[in-house]
């Protein structure tokens, strides 16, 4: 008679999930200037840094003022394909304003996400 031995399918299920998790992540925001929720001088750059690199053609941000118009805004990705840097024509004025962002990694998942933050 022939015992059933489980240990060796839970360690192929335990390689299996291991190797899995890099594929299942998700590009998130790790760094941005001016930070969320922070109170800042007049600024001209905006710059964004995330967990992954992004494919260009499907990453950026928007600024927009409290009213909800866009400012404008050019954008362009750094070589390490992880961050954002946007330069306005003109410094921001004082108020609240909001960063929506989003970027596709490389792997091909789209994520979206917003933060505000205030010029004095």
């Amino acid at each position: 008679m022939r015992y059933f031995h489980p240990a060796p399918f839970i360690a192929v299920a335990a390689v299996v999930a291991f190797a899995a998790g890099p594929a299942a992540a998700h590009a998130r925001l790790v760094s941005a200037t001016p930070a969320p929720d922070s109170t800042v001088a007049a600024t001209r750059t905006l710059t964004l840094t995330f967990s992954e690199r992004s494919v260009p053609a499907f990453s950026g941000f928007d600024v927009l003022n409290a009213a909800g118009e866009k400012i404008a805004i050019r954008t362009s990705v750094a070589e390490d394909g992880r961050t954002l840097t946007g330069a306005l024509a003109r410094p921001l004025a004082a108020g609240a304003y909001r960063v929506d962002w989003r970027i596709a990694s490389s792997d091909g998942h789209r994520m979206t996400g917003s933060y505000t933050f205030t010029v004095r």
